[in-house]
């Protein structure tokens, strides 16, 4: 096994090496300058905050609650293999991530867990949290072909037993894509979870937090959803508010099985 300074700097060579431009143009992504900008922004506004800025709108129990029914939703049946592996799409700097991924492996000690987004500031954050998460950056909409880039130079499998995204959806143009794209890497009777924000009003939020979206209808997101997966199901979580300045938005999960 490789000692914490050994992987810390192969990390870092990984990503000084990481030309985003040259990556997104592999990846075919049609709107880089969009996506441009929104690393833009997230290194610039939340790398160095992120965590701290989640724990403020939700607060400790809200937290507690959005990893537990990722717990919740994990350990439902089908059940999962011993040595799962689970990745999380648009990580950032892995706040949900670690948390969730420490009550896995309190159960399943071999289970593996993987991170992607697109800002590297936000998963160098995540890599000096000193876990063994393992990140790459990568893009929502190709999440295999992301897949395949990083493979050159990290270990990370094709496909995975669990895929989840937590408060991503909304930062991405074509949030239709993003669960085309977990399809592809899921296995069969493989898992997805994906929370976000449910439909709001709040205008601002696009300069505050770089939003795309002003969060989602869950009916609307239900018939998206079923485009691509048919055992579905979304629901809006209870006593689950993001809060900030008196504005409030409640989520939604949408829980998907990879059933043939």
């Amino acid at each position: 096994m490789q000692d914490k300074n050994s992987i810390e700097i192969s990390f870092e060579e990984y990503l000084n090496q990481l030309k985003l431009n040259q990556l997104f143009e592999k990846l075919g992504i049609s709107d880089s300058e969009l996506l441009a900008k929104e690393v833009e922004y997230f290194t610039r506004e939340e790398a160095e905050k992120r965590d701290r800025i989640v724990v403020n709108y939700f607060g400790k129990e809200g937290v507690n609650r959005i990893v537990n029914k990722i717990i919740e939703l994990l350990f439902a049946p089908p059940e999962l293999p011993p040595d799962a592996s689970l990745l999380d799409v648009g990580a950032g700097t892995g706040f949900f991530t670690v948390k969730i991924a420490e009550k896995v492996k309190a159960m399943l000690p071999e289970a593996r867990f993987y991170a992607m987004d697109i800002t590297p500031a936000m998963l160098l954050s995540l890599f000096k949290k000193n876990t063994d998460v393992k990140p790459f950056v990568g893009v929502a909409e190709k999440i295999e072909e992301s897949v395949k880039e990083a493979r050159a130079h990290i270990d990370i499998p094709l496909k995975f037993d669990v895929v989840f995204s937590i408060l991503m959806l909304h930062h991405i143009a074509q949030p239709e894509k993003v669960f085309e794209s977990i399809k592809k890497v899921l296995k069969r009777d493989g898992k997805a979870i994906v929370i976000d924000l449910c439909e709001h009003s709040f205008e601002e939020f696009r300069e505050e937090m770089g939003d795309i979206h002003l969060g989602f209808n869950p009916e609307e997101v239900y018939k998206m959803v079923r485009k691509t997966f048919s055992n579905v199901e979304v629901n809006v979580m209870p006593g689950i508010r993001c809060e900030c300045s008196r504005r409030s938005a409640e989520l939604f999960v949408a829980y998907m099985q990879n059933n043939p």
